[in-house]
Protein backbone atom coordinates (compact mmCIF):
# COMPACT_ATOMS: atom_id res chain seq x y z
CA UNK A 1 0.00 0.00 0.00
CA UNK A 2 1.50 3.35 -1.02
CA UNK A 3 1.60 6.37 1.29
CA UNK A 4 -1.37 8.08 -0.37
CA UNK A 5 -3.61 5.02 -0.14
CA UNK A 6 -2.53 4.45 3.44
CA UNK A 7 -3.44 8.01 4.40
CA UNK A 8 -6.83 7.59 2.76
CA UNK A 9 -7.41 4.44 4.80
CA UNK A 10 -6.63 6.23 8.07
CA UNK A 11 -8.81 9.18 7.06
CA UNK A 12 -11.67 6.75 6.47
CA UNK A 13 -10.99 5.15 9.85
CA UNK A 14 -11.11 8.53 11.61
CA UNK A 15 -14.50 9.24 10.02
CA UNK A 16 -15.76 5.92 11.37
CA UNK A 17 -14.76 7.06 14.86
CA UNK A 18 -16.15 10.59 14.48
CA UNK A 19 -17.62 11.79 11.15
CA UNK A 20 -16.67 15.40 11.98
CA UNK A 21 -13.08 14.70 13.02
CA UNK A 22 -10.13 14.87 10.65
CA UNK A 23 -6.80 13.11 10.45
CA UNK A 24 -3.78 15.31 11.17
CA UNK A 25 -1.03 12.71 10.81
CA UNK A 26 -0.14 9.06 11.22
CA UNK A 27 3.15 7.30 11.94
CA UNK A 28 4.28 3.71 12.61
CA UNK A 29 5.08 2.54 16.14
CA UNK A 30 7.91 0.11 16.76
CA UNK A 31 8.01 -2.81 19.14
CA UNK A 32 4.83 -4.60 18.12
CA UNK A 33 5.23 -8.30 17.33
CA UNK A 34 1.82 -9.85 16.86
CA UNK A 35 0.02 -6.74 15.62
CA UNK A 36 0.95 -3.85 13.34
CA UNK A 37 0.63 -0.66 15.36
CA UNK A 38 0.23 2.85 14.00
CA UNK A 39 -0.22 6.11 15.90
CA UNK A 40 -2.72 8.64 14.57
CA UNK A 41 -3.48 12.18 15.64
CA UNK A 42 -6.95 13.51 14.98
CA UNK A 43 -8.64 16.85 15.43
CA UNK A 44 -12.22 17.23 16.59
CA UNK A 45 -14.62 19.91 15.37
CA UNK A 46 -13.97 21.96 18.54
CA UNK A 47 -10.28 22.15 17.68
CA UNK A 48 -9.06 19.71 20.31
CA UNK A 49 -6.60 17.04 19.17
CA UNK A 50 -6.03 13.50 20.39
CA UNK A 51 -3.54 10.73 19.70
CA UNK A 52 -4.72 7.14 19.30
CA UNK A 53 -3.18 3.80 18.44
CA UNK A 54 -4.46 1.61 15.61
CA UNK A 55 -3.73 -2.08 16.14
CA UNK A 56 -4.10 -4.21 13.01
CA UNK A 57 -4.04 -7.90 13.86
CA UNK A 58 -2.23 -10.27 11.53
CA UNK A 59 -2.99 -13.84 10.50
CA UNK A 60 -1.22 -15.42 13.47
CA UNK A 61 -3.55 -13.59 15.87
CA UNK A 62 -6.59 -14.32 13.73
CA UNK A 63 -5.85 -18.05 13.57
CA UNK A 64 -5.77 -18.00 17.35
CA UNK A 65 -8.91 -15.86 17.67
CA UNK A 66 -10.91 -14.64 14.69
CA UNK A 67 -12.72 -12.09 16.91
CA UNK A 68 -9.57 -10.66 18.46
CA UNK A 69 -10.21 -7.00 17.56
CA UNK A 70 -13.72 -7.01 19.00
CA UNK A 71 -12.61 -8.96 22.07
CA UNK A 72 -9.74 -6.54 22.67
CA UNK A 73 -12.13 -3.61 22.44
CA UNK A 74 -14.60 -5.03 24.96
CA UNK A 75 -11.87 -6.15 27.36
CA UNK A 76 -10.08 -2.78 27.40
CA UNK A 77 -13.31 -0.85 27.94
CA UNK A 78 -14.01 -2.91 31.04
CA UNK A 79 -10.44 -2.74 32.37
CA UNK A 80 -10.43 1.03 32.09
CA UNK A 81 -13.60 1.19 34.16
CA UNK A 82 -11.89 -0.99 36.78
CA UNK A 83 -9.15 1.62 37.17
CA UNK A 84 -6.29 -0.37 35.68
CA UNK A 85 -3.49 1.35 33.79
CA UNK A 86 -4.76 -0.22 30.58
CA UNK A 87 -5.45 1.80 27.44
CA UNK A 88 -9.05 2.74 26.76
CA UNK A 89 -10.67 1.50 23.55
CA UNK A 90 -12.52 3.75 21.11
CA UNK A 91 -13.45 1.67 18.08
CA UNK A 92 -13.09 -1.75 16.49
CA UNK A 93 -13.54 -2.93 12.92
CA UNK A 94 -14.03 -6.66 12.78
CA UNK A 95 -15.84 -6.51 9.44
CA UNK A 96 -12.64 -5.25 7.75
CA UNK A 97 -14.47 -2.22 6.37
CA UNK A 98 -11.28 -0.11 6.43
CA UNK A 99 -8.28 -2.42 6.31
CA UNK A 100 -7.80 -5.95 4.99
CA UNK A 101 -7.41 -7.19 8.59
CA UNK A 102 -9.52 -6.46 11.70
CA UNK A 103 -8.31 -3.57 13.81
CA UNK A 104 -8.93 -1.89 17.14
CA UNK A 105 -8.37 1.78 17.93
CA UNK A 106 -7.16 2.34 21.46
CA UNK A 107 -5.78 5.05 23.72
CA UNK A 108 -2.27 6.40 23.10
CA UNK A 109 -0.47 6.25 26.45
CA UNK A 110 2.39 8.70 26.75
CA UNK A 111 5.13 6.52 28.19
CA UNK A 112 8.16 4.38 27.37
CA UNK A 113 9.34 0.88 28.19
CA UNK A 114 12.09 0.66 30.78
CA UNK A 115 14.74 -2.07 30.87
CA UNK A 116 17.36 -0.33 33.02
CA UNK A 117 15.45 1.44 35.82
CA UNK A 118 17.36 3.87 38.04
CA UNK A 119 15.54 2.50 41.10
CA UNK A 120 15.16 -1.23 40.56
CA UNK A 121 13.46 -1.88 43.90
CA UNK A 122 10.73 0.68 43.23
CA UNK A 123 10.38 -0.57 39.65
CA UNK A 124 9.83 -4.15 40.80
CA UNK A 125 7.49 -2.96 43.57
CA UNK A 126 5.28 -1.15 41.06
CA UNK A 127 5.36 -4.05 38.58
CA UNK A 128 4.29 -6.54 41.24
CA UNK A 129 1.65 -4.21 42.66
CA UNK A 130 -0.03 -3.72 39.31
CA UNK A 131 0.05 -7.40 38.42
CA UNK A 132 -1.70 -8.04 41.73
CA UNK A 133 -4.30 -5.36 40.83
CA UNK A 134 -5.05 -7.21 37.60
CA UNK A 135 -5.49 -10.50 39.46
CA UNK A 136 -7.61 -8.89 42.19
CA UNK A 137 -10.29 -7.78 39.73
CA UNK A 138 -13.52 -9.65 40.34
CA UNK A 139 -13.71 -11.47 37.01
CA UNK A 140 -17.17 -12.79 37.86
CA UNK A 141 -18.76 -9.33 37.74
CA UNK A 142 -17.30 -8.53 34.32
CA UNK A 143 -18.41 -9.85 30.95
CA UNK A 144 -15.37 -11.94 30.09
CA UNK A 145 -17.26 -14.78 28.44
CA UNK A 146 -15.24 -14.25 25.24
CA UNK A 147 -11.96 -15.13 27.00
CA UNK A 148 -10.72 -18.70 27.01
CA UNK A 149 -9.27 -20.65 29.94
CA UNK A 150 -6.62 -21.99 27.55
CA UNK A 151 -6.37 -25.27 29.47
CA UNK A 152 -6.44 -27.14 26.16
CA UNK A 153 -3.66 -24.97 24.74
CA UNK A 154 -1.59 -25.50 27.88
CA UNK A 155 -1.96 -29.27 27.54
CA UNK A 156 -0.86 -29.10 23.89
CA UNK A 157 2.20 -27.07 24.81
CA UNK A 158 3.21 -29.44 27.61
CA UNK A 159 2.62 -32.60 25.59
CA UNK A 160 4.15 -31.37 22.34
CA UNK A 161 7.03 -33.40 20.93
CA UNK A 162 9.31 -31.01 19.02
CA UNK A 163 11.44 -32.44 16.24
CA UNK A 164 14.49 -30.81 17.81
CA UNK A 165 14.86 -29.92 21.49
CA UNK A 166 16.72 -26.79 22.56
CA UNK A 167 19.21 -28.30 24.98
CA UNK A 168 20.95 -24.94 25.51
CA UNK A 169 18.10 -24.32 27.97
CA UNK A 170 17.60 -27.94 29.02
CA UNK A 171 14.30 -28.26 27.15
CA UNK A 172 14.36 -32.06 27.26
CA UNK A 173 14.38 -32.28 31.05
CA UNK A 174 11.87 -29.42 31.37
CA UNK A 175 9.42 -31.29 29.15
CA UNK A 176 10.07 -34.58 30.91
CA UNK A 177 9.27 -33.07 34.31
CA UNK A 178 6.16 -31.30 33.06
CA UNK A 179 4.82 -34.36 31.24
CA UNK A 180 5.25 -36.49 34.34
CA UNK A 181 3.31 -34.00 36.47
CA UNK A 182 0.61 -32.96 33.97
CA UNK A 183 -2.11 -32.15 34.72
CA UNK A 184 -1.23 -30.63 38.07
CA UNK A 185 -4.31 -29.31 39.89
CA UNK A 186 -5.29 -25.66 39.88
CA UNK A 187 -4.82 -24.51 43.46
CA UNK A 188 -6.04 -20.91 43.24
CA UNK A 189 -9.24 -19.22 42.17
CA UNK A 190 -9.56 -18.40 38.47
CA UNK A 191 -8.70 -14.79 37.68
CA UNK A 192 -8.12 -12.54 34.69
CA UNK A 193 -4.63 -13.11 33.27
CA UNK A 194 -2.75 -10.64 31.10
CA UNK A 195 -0.88 -13.47 29.43
CA UNK A 196 2.32 -11.58 28.59
CA UNK A 197 3.21 -9.37 31.54
CA UNK A 198 6.84 -8.42 30.89
CA UNK A 199 8.91 -5.18 30.75
CA UNK A 200 8.20 -4.72 27.03
CA UNK A 201 4.48 -4.36 27.73
CA UNK A 202 4.84 -1.88 30.60
CA UNK A 203 4.98 1.88 29.93
CA UNK A 204 6.64 4.33 32.31
CA UNK A 205 6.71 8.09 32.72
CA UNK A 206 8.61 10.04 35.39
CA UNK A 207 9.29 6.83 37.32
CA UNK A 208 5.63 5.75 37.40
CA UNK A 209 4.02 2.77 35.69
CA UNK A 210 1.40 4.46 33.48
CA UNK A 211 0.35 1.74 31.08
CA UNK A 212 0.02 -2.01 30.62
CA UNK A 213 -0.43 -2.78 26.92
CA UNK A 214 -0.82 -5.71 24.51
CA UNK A 215 -3.73 -7.62 26.02
CA UNK A 216 -4.29 -9.96 23.07
CA UNK A 217 -3.11 -12.97 25.13
CA UNK A 218 -5.53 -12.29 27.99
CA UNK A 219 -7.34 -15.36 29.31
CA UNK A 220 -8.69 -16.84 32.52
CA UNK A 221 -6.86 -19.14 34.88
CA UNK A 222 -4.63 -19.60 37.92
CA UNK A 223 -2.74 -16.35 38.68
CA UNK A 224 0.45 -18.39 39.06
CA UNK A 225 0.56 -18.66 35.25
CA UNK A 226 0.98 -14.90 34.87
CA UNK A 227 3.37 -14.76 37.81
CA UNK A 228 5.60 -17.44 36.30
CA UNK A 229 5.75 -15.70 32.91
CA UNK A 230 6.73 -12.46 34.64
CA UNK A 231 9.32 -14.22 36.81
CA UNK A 232 11.13 -15.63 33.78
CA UNK A 233 11.08 -12.27 31.98
CA UNK A 234 12.42 -10.40 35.00
CA UNK A 235 15.15 -13.04 35.33
CA UNK A 236 16.17 -12.32 31.74
CA UNK A 237 16.13 -8.54 31.83
CA UNK A 238 16.66 -7.61 35.49
CA UNK A 239 18.65 -10.57 36.76
CA UNK A 240 17.75 -13.64 38.78
CA UNK A 241 17.99 -11.71 42.07
CA UNK A 242 15.24 -9.36 40.93
CA UNK A 243 12.84 -12.28 40.61
CA UNK A 244 12.69 -12.87 44.35
CA UNK A 245 12.07 -9.21 45.17
CA UNK A 246 9.29 -9.06 42.56
CA UNK A 247 7.73 -12.32 43.81
CA UNK A 248 7.94 -11.35 47.48
CA UNK A 249 6.04 -8.10 46.86
CA UNK A 250 3.42 -9.88 44.72
CA UNK A 251 2.97 -12.62 47.33
CA UNK A 252 2.44 -10.08 50.10
CA UNK A 253 -0.54 -8.70 48.18
CA UNK A 254 -2.16 -11.91 46.93
CA UNK A 255 -1.79 -14.59 49.66
CA UNK A 256 -1.94 -17.46 47.18
CA UNK A 257 -1.21 -21.16 47.37
CA UNK A 258 2.24 -21.18 45.73
CA UNK A 259 2.71 -24.96 45.78
CA UNK A 260 2.55 -25.34 41.97
CA UNK A 261 4.59 -22.26 41.08
CA UNK A 262 7.66 -24.27 40.09
CA UNK A 263 5.63 -26.23 37.53
CA UNK A 264 4.35 -22.99 36.05
CA UNK A 265 7.90 -21.60 36.08
CA UNK A 266 8.99 -24.54 33.93
CA UNK A 267 5.88 -24.19 31.77
CA UNK A 268 6.82 -20.55 31.10
CA UNK A 269 10.21 -21.74 29.83
CA UNK A 270 8.42 -23.38 26.88
CA UNK A 271 8.06 -19.90 25.38
CA UNK A 272 11.81 -19.76 24.70
CA UNK A 273 13.20 -22.82 22.86
CA UNK A 274 15.04 -21.75 19.68
CA UNK A 275 13.93 -18.12 20.24
CA UNK A 276 16.87 -16.53 22.08
CA UNK A 277 19.04 -16.17 18.99
CA UNK A 278 16.11 -14.62 17.15
CA UNK A 279 15.31 -12.11 19.91
CA UNK A 280 18.81 -11.21 21.13
CA UNK A 281 20.53 -8.24 19.52
CA UNK A 282 23.95 -9.91 19.71
CA UNK A 283 25.69 -13.12 20.81
CA UNK A 284 26.69 -11.66 24.18
CA UNK A 285 23.05 -10.90 25.03
CA UNK A 286 22.00 -14.36 23.86
CA UNK A 287 24.64 -15.97 26.08
CA UNK A 288 23.57 -13.88 29.08
CA UNK A 289 19.92 -14.78 28.56
CA UNK A 290 20.77 -18.46 28.20
CA UNK A 291 22.72 -18.39 31.47
CA UNK A 292 19.84 -16.63 33.26
CA UNK A 293 17.30 -19.15 32.00
CA UNK A 294 19.45 -22.08 33.09
CA UNK A 295 19.85 -20.62 36.58
CA UNK A 296 16.07 -20.11 36.69
CA UNK A 297 15.43 -23.68 35.51
CA UNK A 298 17.90 -25.15 38.00
CA UNK A 299 16.18 -23.34 40.87
CA UNK A 300 12.79 -24.67 39.80
CA UNK A 301 14.10 -28.22 39.53
CA UNK A 302 15.79 -28.00 42.92
CA UNK A 303 12.57 -26.85 44.58
CA UNK A 304 10.89 -29.86 43.00
CA UNK A 305 13.74 -31.99 44.41
CA UNK A 306 14.84 -33.04 40.93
Amino acid sequence: MNASNQTEKFEHLVHQIDPQAKLIRHWPLTGGVSAQTTAIQIQYVNGQTQKMVVRQHGQADLRHNSNIAEDEYHLLRQLKEEGLAAPDAYYHDSAEAVFSDPCAVIEFIDGDTEFAPADLDDYLHQCATHLAKIHQIDAKKLDLSFLSTQSENQAKKVQAQPEKLDETINEGQVREVLNAAWPWPQVNETVLLHGDYWPGNLLWKDGQLVGVVDWEDAHLGDPLIDLAISRVEFALFMGVEAVEAFTHRYQSLMKLDMSNLMYWDLFAILRYPHKLSEWAEDELTEKKWCESLNIFIDKALKKLSI
